[in-house]
């Protein structure tokens, strides 16, 4: 086992972050826990504990920079758009393709519960960022729609765009032939903005 002083707090964090989601490429996060993430870098698990809080919080840390990394491919697609429109559409790919490439980092996003304790500050910005980006979108294509229309749309998008990518990535569409998301997301955002 590695001793505590090892590395600084920093490294150990870096490391057990690094070593979380190099495990999920390929796993569930069901297959882990505390010990078995401290065995993987050679330390105790009360060494872990005294670094995030507890299990629950280290958890939520690799959700965060799951999160990050979401939220900068999609900045990066929503600045290419031509219009407010198109970049609508690349921001729900965008979120499409990213639960394909990481499937059980994004299954942990939406898994991960804070079991009655209050969501840190530092989480709540990250998710309020990835709102704000499609709400910010549908101010432009839509000014003339008060801001409870705006937050009701993006809810209403958002909730599609994510069934459909759970669905997709679980593969559970149950049809005889392949179905493609993405197709799925183009049919959803045109016909729901078309009567909008």
């Amino acid at each position: 086992m590695a001793r505590r002083n090892d590395h600084t707090r920093e490294e150990l964090v870096s490391l057990t972050l690094k070593t979380v989601k190099e495990f999920l490429g390929s796993h569930s996060y069901h297959e882990l826990s505390l010990r078995k993430i401290a065995t993987m870098i050679g330390y105790v698990p009360s060494t872990l504990v005294n670094v995030f809080g507890n299990y629950n919080l280290l958890l939520l840390h690799v959700v965060a920079q799951t999160l990050d990394e979401l939220s900068s491919e999609a900045k990066a697609v929503v600045c290419h758009g031509k219009d407010p429109e198109q970049a609508l559409y690349k921001l729900a790919y965008c979120y499409h393709d990213f639960a394909q490439k990481n499937p059980h980092r994004w299954q942990l996003i939406f898994e991960h519960n804070m079991n009655g304790e209050e969501l840190p500050e530092w989480q709540a910005e990250r998710i309020d960022t990835m709102t704000s980006m499609l709400e910010g979108l549908l101010k432009v294509i839509a000014p003339q729609r008060s801001d409870s229309e705006i937050l009701r749309t993006s809810r209403v998008l958002w909730s599609g765009v994510h069934g459909i990518t759970l669905l997709s990535v679980d593969d559970k569409f149950f049809a005889s032939e392949p179905i493609d998301g993405k197709a799925l997301i183009e049919d959803l955002l045109s016909n729901y903005l078309a009567n909008w």
